[in-house]
């Protein structure tokens, strides 16, 4: 029997955001190494262990099937594998970590504003240097494959260890791919993105591994993590509405009315009003509008959509 082992980021926004995510679905995180340890446990979930690992190992250990789940970039996922779908499957794209990987080039470079003038510059750049020019990069393999789909072949990668978007200016390289989410620091150092230069719109994302090891243990603590996501989501997406009387048959056809019991209903949050002054005018109110922690369900589809995924893999 294997226990879930979950991969969260270990420092940084990403981090602070993966944390919040997990308790707002009853799973507060204690690091169990001291402020500088690299383990931790989820309260709520002591059928799992979690590892405090950078982003980057983080999606490389899901395409490795290192561990069973963790939170890292779509960007990532899709730079270090070389088939995602048989790596690995995005669980739940998360609402933090909005980025998007882009081609950037000097803005003095006026008449280079598409991947095609970017060809022809670089043919005219080999012309007058008598070198390929360079393309600073972290992302080495998306890079390879969105150029190759733009046709653009006169370049040569340079992987970057340090700031990509300062790689211009120091003379390292004569454009960047890079991650961006305001485009501010691109502008900062004198870079501007082509108008077809966006490769990837990445999020961050609770991602499962397709590669490691998966028994009932393991998936019974994924699915006990889903269900209370899942139920979380649907308590922030309803409002409980409580008569004093029972609620007429006719107004709980509606697709934002369900029946509850005799004297409840859930409604959308954004009908709940509405529906609410419904109920009341019927003659059933005063009516109460609630908000749930959560409202579970008896399927949880994200888990069944992730096995489903497990078992096409195998």
């Amino acid at each position: 029997m294997s226990r879930l082992t979950i991969a969260i980021p270990s420092k940084g926004r990403l981090k602070e955001n993966a944390e919040n995510w997990f308790a707002k679905a009853g799973f507060s995180l204690k690091q169990t190494g001291g402020a500088r340890g690299y383990t931790a446990e989820l309260k709520g979930l002591a059928e799992a262990d979690v590892l405090l690992l950078s982003a980057r190992e983080i999606a490389q250990g899901l395409i490795d099937g290192a561990f069973h789940i963790g939170v890292t970039g779509e960007d990532l996922l899709n730079d270090l594998s070389p088939d995602l779908s048989r790596d690995a499957s995005v669980i739940r794209r998360l609402d933090f970590g909005g980025a998007d990987v882009v081609v950037a080039v000097p803005s003095a470079w006026l008449d280079v504003n598409t991947m095609r003038e970017l060809e022809a510059a670089g043919a005219l750049f080999r012309q007058k240097h008598g070198r390929r020019m360079r393309v600073a990069t972290k992302y080495m393999r998306l890079t390879r494959n969105f150029f190759a789909q733009k046709s653009v072949g006169e370049y040569r990668l340079i992987e970057s260890a340090g700031a990509t978007e300062a790689a211009p200016s120091s003379g390292q390289a004569e454009v960047i791919v890079d991650i961006t989410s305001t485009g501010a620091t691109l502008k900062a150092n004198g870079l501007k993105v082509l108008d077809d230069g966006v490769m990837l719109k990445s999020k961050a994302a609770l991602t499962g591994s397709l590669g490691a090891h998966w028994d009932e243990e393991a998936l019974g603590a994924l699915e006990k993590l889903l269900a209370s996501v899942e139920a979380v989501e649907s308590a922030d997406a309803k409002k409980l509405l409580q008569a004093a009387h029972p609620i007429p048959d006719s107004l709980l056809t509606g697709e934002n009315l369900e029946p509850v019991s005799e004297n409840a209903a859930l409604s959308t949050a954004q009908a709940a009003k509405e529906n609410a002054r419904r109920i009341a005018e019927s003659g059933a109110g005063p009516v109460s509008i609630l908000g749930a922690e959560f409202i579970f369900d008896r399927n949880t589809p994200s888990f069944e959509n992730f096995v489903t995924n497990l078992k096409q893999r195998a």
